[in-house]
């Protein structure tokens, strides 16, 4: 069984800052990249930021320059950084991880719970 746990959304007025967390636990053998989505009212989930074992990174053109992805790798920790955040920032963000449990296993991919972040005066 593999968990993640998501923190750090809430209400910020645009142009300010929020710090995502998600942490991974569970039964791990190995992580193969980690990443945010996320998913505003009436429309399809999209990928936020992606960061891979290696630590290659890839963004969403529109929060590209406004956002970084980091890892802990000790602590199967990742954090997406959201700086100048915009009305069109709020949406419900979801934690993502390819995770394989075992030797005899594929890797299965997990998701978190998500958490609310809105961008509003």
């Amino acid at each position: 069984q593999v968990q993640l746990v998501e923190s750090g959304g809430g209400l910020v007025q645009p142009g300010g800052s929020l710090r995502l967390s998600c942490a991974v636990s569970g039964r791990i053998l190995s992580i193969y990249h980690m990443g945010w989505y996320r998913q505003a009212p009436g429309k399809q989930r999209e990928l936020v930021a992606l960061i891979t074992s290696g630590d290659t990174t890839n963004y969403a053109d529109s929060v590209k320059g406004r956002s970084t992805i980091s890892s802990n790798n000790a602590k199967n920790t990742i954090y997406l950084q959201m700086n100048s955040l915009k009305p069109e920032d709020t949406a419900v963000y979801y934690c993502n991880a390819v995770v394989r449990t075992t030797i005899y296993s594929s890797p299965a991919e997990y998701w978190g719970q998500g958490t609310q972040v809105t961008v509003s005066s």
